[in-house]
């Protein structure tokens, strides 16, 4: 582990400011050589600096920010990003009115894990590929240019969907794909500018304030696998915000896997229907494990809308699963299996 700067800022518009400050030839807080990187839980943080994946010059503690707070009501629900994930799937509220949620959060890790990582952390968790971890493999992701030795390589717990030429590797949050099938959002902050918006809507320097849809948070690899979220140099996700669901909407997590417990996902499902007797008036269809980001099935959400709540309505839909998928020869399973999947959960929802 290289030598850094560690910070402990007692104000956000300071720790934006270390950060801006940080960002170097890494850019975007990312950590890389020379960048900044923001504390929370360290759950993944600290074991990349551990392996030499990640160096970044100056390390900033933000655990002491006031971003934290779980608040539910008509309006929705809004999560701070330093709240711990056991403490959110532990929630009633969480619990009661967004099962697939809970559900996500407790197949993720492990408890000691949940315990310490927080929300906004998870969301920004680095891929587990093989290659990227091992800083002495190439990784487009880790040195851009270098190749994507998983495309030839050992790829079977890697993406079919979203995939490129330069990067495979499929996202890791169980958080993640439930908060997309939901139409979550992040509030994010960031270093001002001339013209920004700060915390109190006033035009001029600041803290610059914005919201960014899970579904846009993460980018497709393409031939820039290293930039891995929209979020700009500095930026710090301050924020979760869910929208309410219609009443009497049942969701849930399917998460498929090697074993039983601490194992990140061959393929999961979120699913949310909203039902007018047996008829469903609404569906949220959002897979994980199989795509490079969190991958909405919005062709297997139009399919099942309007039509009864059946086995054969589910496995109809569900054939629209891996359209657009490129597997590869060890992952090849995937394509049947995230079809399987939708229908696993779907049909979970009558128990």
């Amino acid at each position: 582990m290289r030598e850094f700067t560690f910070t402990t800022p007692e104000s956000t518009d300071r720790a934006l400011a270390e950060a801006h400050h940080g960002t170097g030839s890494g850019g975007r807080g990312s950590g890389r050589d020379g960048g900044a990187a923001y504390l929370a839980g360290g759950t993944t943080l600290v074991d990349l600096m551990k392996l030499g994946v990640l160096a970044p010059s100056r390390v900033i503690d933000i655990n002491g920010l006031p971003l934290h707070g779980i608040r539910a009501d008509e309006h929705g629900l809004r999560i701070g990003a330093l709240e711990r994930m056991g403490d959110v799937a532990a929630d009633v509220r969480v619990r009661e009115r967004y099962p697939v949620l809970a559900e996500a959060l407790l197949a993720s890790a492990s408890q000691q894990i949940r315990n310490m990582a927080s929300m906004g952390g998870n969301l920004l968790q680095r891929t587990r590929c093989p290659y990227f971890r091992d800083p002495g493999a190439p990784c487009n992701r880790r040195d851009p240019g270098s190749g994507c030795p998983a495309v030839t390589g050992h790829h079977r717990n890697h993406a079919v969907l979203g995939t490129s030429d330069a990067c495979i590797a499929a996202h890791p949050s169980d958080l993640a794909v439930a908060l997309v099938a939901l139409d979550a959002s992040v509030r994010v902050l960031g270093p001002g500018r001339d013209g920004d918006k700060n915390r109190d809507g006033d035009r001029g320097r600041g803290s610059g304030s914005r919201t960014v849809l899970l579904a846009d948070l993460h980018r497709l690899p393409g031939d820039t696998p290293h930039i891995e979220t929209s979020l700009r140099p500095g930026e710090l996700i301050t924020e979760i915000t869910v929208p309410p669901l219609p009443r009497g909407t049942r969701s849930g997590y399917l998460k498929i896997r090697d074993r039983q417990s601490y194992e990140f996902a061959l393929c999961s499902a979120a699913v949310a229907l909203s039902l007018r007797g047996n008829t469903i008036t609404g569906a949220r269809v959002a897979v994980g494990g199989v795509g490079t980001k969190p991958w909405r099935l919005p062709a297997v959400e139009a399919a099942l809308t309007g039509r009864p709540a059946t086995e054969s309505v589910y496995e109809k839909a569900a054939g629209h699963a891996a359209e657009g998928a490129r597997p590869l020869r060890q992952n090849r399973f995937k394509v049947t299996l995230v079809q399987r999947a939708v229908v696993r959960a779907l049909m979970s929802l009558g128990d």
